[in-house]
């Protein structure tokens, strides 16, 4: 006969607590906290200071890659960018990838704030 009976084997014994699967899985989940948890929290932290700092006159650059000039700031979130000469577009603050560019104060505001030092 060319094949040979197959017989069932015993089942393994049960193993009981292990202390090395257990110091394991808490190695991996600290890797993954400051591999990619704490990372990406740092990140969404810094993005929301961003979108608070945003005022009118700001280069900004939408998800979808527009590139613009923040013309107004309504309170409820909404922004209205000009992507163009007389072309606005209303916004949601939070699409707001990144800023390009901060304007620089006006000279006006600039002599205000010497005068407040002295």
């Amino acid at each position: 006969m060319l094949i040979s009976p197959a017989y069932a084997q015993d089942a393994a014994a049960p193993g009981g607590f292990d202390p090395v699967f257990l110091i394991m899985m808490v190695a991996m989940f600290a890797v993954f906290w400051f591999l990619v948890i704490r990372p990406q929290q740092k990140r969404a932290k810094e993005h929301q200071n961003m979108l608070k700092a945003i005022k009118r006159g700001d280069q900004v650059v939408t998800n979808g890659g527009i590139i613009g000039r923040v013309s107004r700031i309504d309170g409820d979130g909404i922004i209205q960018l000009e992507i163009a000469e007389g072309v606005r577009v209303k916004c949601q603050q939070s699409m707001i990838a990144d800023m390009v560019r901060k304007t620089e104060p006006r000279e006006d505001d600039k002599a205000e704030k010497v005068e407040e030092k002295k």
